[in-house]
């Protein structure tokens, strides 16, 4: 049996009904999770809830970093033969283009920053002057998850005023971070991200700035194309990157339109930074502090792995960086000021743990899909959450900091 066996449903053809999996699974095993009518804080993770193939709600927050001395046990299938090893169905090869990266021989373009674009052939261009000396920077926007949604990011840009009608920047000097997961789930990540890479440089021209974070999509997109189906051990069992990817909602179009400078941009983005006091971050998680005690540190440690590292060590930074919900419960405050008392900042603004689940909203009794008003402030005012579920019919969220 496949993966697509095991998630059955077509790739979106178009920004339609929500199919895949809202949250990020793994691949095999049983897991501990917390009690989800308990409550985050309430069960101290002591409660076993068993959770078939997959289909653990709170995933890797519960995976052992290093075994189970680590103090969450991942419990060996017992079911059937599939369930109980895995065997990667070999996939469509990608072309060697697809499974290339960047490293010291390879065409390594400039990044996009360093000039705006060649306008097209009957595309509208708008330059716009550089700021002066002295001038304040422009406002500050994030956007949470897009997940391969570019119909939705387009109508939210533009709502607020960044693009103009042909989707060209329109915002001046303002300043834009996105905070991770572009592709997967939705029907053109590819198309997210040159959105992105476009809008980066467009920016650029105006004075101001279009720049972007490392999500757990970002890592297991580069990985399922560097890596495809080789082994990695993970702690449910033998996996690989592709069929991970795969049962992520990993969409084929998106591996056969990777280029070489789609790669290459990709790896460069950075896992967090610091914009007027906000700390910004993909994950709600404190698995940050394992990389480096200053936000350099972490990004230099991100960057060499995925330079010189091999398949283990790209799983297990996927691994860390796919846990979430740190910021919860009564615990939460206080893993949100380790974070701001190591790297800095007044708050933390995340993605990646999409609202409806921090707010226990998932299921509306009526069958509607869940209401998403704007991002979610919690944790004493700590965080902010800004994935706002557009994966599961909830909303893409676009908004100015400060919340």
């Amino acid at each position: 049996m496949t993966p697509e066996d095991r998630f059955p449903g077509p790739e979106h053809p178009d920004s339609g009904p929500r199919h895949q999996p809202d949250l990020d699974v793994l691949p095999y095993g049983t897991y501990y999770e917390p009690d989800p009518n308990g409550g985050y804080a309430a069960t101290g993770y002591e409660a076993e809830t068993y959770s078939g193939y997959g289909g653990a709600r709170y995933l890797e927050q519960h995976w052992p970093a290093t075994g189970p001395e680590q103090g969450h046990t991942v419990h060996a299938q017992n079911g059937p033969p599939e369930q109980a090893g895995y065997e990667p169905t070999l996939p469509d090869h990608p072309s060697p283009a697809h499974r290339g990266h960047p490293g010291p021989q390879s065409d390594d373009p400039p990044t996009i920053e360093l000039g705006p674009p060649l306008p097209e052939p009957g595309q509208p261009y708008h330059p716009y002057p550089a700021p002066g000396p002295g001038e304040p920077p422009g406002p500050l926007y994030v956007v949470g998850d897009v997940h391969g949604y570019l119909d939705e990011l387009r109508a939210e840009l533009r709502h607020q005023g960044l693009i103009d009608a042909d989707g060209h920047w329109s915002a001046g000097r303002s300043r834009i971070w996105f905070l991770g997961d572009f592709t997967d789930r939705g029907p053109d990540g590819i198309g997210v991200i040159d959105l992105v890479m476009q809008l980066a440089a467009e920016s650029a021209a105006a004075g101001g700035y279009c720049r972007a974070l490392m999500g757990n999509h970002e890592l297991l997109f580069l990985g399922a194309a560097r890596y495809g189906d080789e082994p990695v051990q993970s702690t449910a069992g033998t996996a690989s990157f592709l069929a991970a990817w795969r049962l992520n909602g990993g969409q084929q179009s998106d591996l056969e339109r990777l280029e070489a400078h789609h790669i290459s941009w990709l790896s460069r983005l950075p896992a967090m930074a610091l914009e007027d006091g906000h700390l910004l971050l993909h994950s709600d998680t404190t698995a940050y502090l394992e990389y480096g005690e200053s936000i350099p540190e972490v990004n230099d440690a991100v960057h060499d792995l995925l330079a010189d590292e091999g398949v283990d060590e790209w799983w297990d930074c996927f691994r860390r960086f796919t846990k979430r919900f740190a910021f919860r419960g009564d615990a939460g405050p206080t893993a949100v000021r380790e974070l701001l008392d190591t790297y800095g900042g007044t708050r933390v603004v995340h993605g990646h743990s999409p609202i409806p689940y921090l707010t226990g909203a998932v299921h509306a009794d009526d069958g509607m899909p869940p209401h998403v008003p704007g991002p979610y402030v919690y944790a004493e005012d700590l965080a902010v959450a800004m994935d706002g579920g557009v994966t599961m019919e909830g909303r893409l969220l676009v908004s100015r900091l400060p919340i």
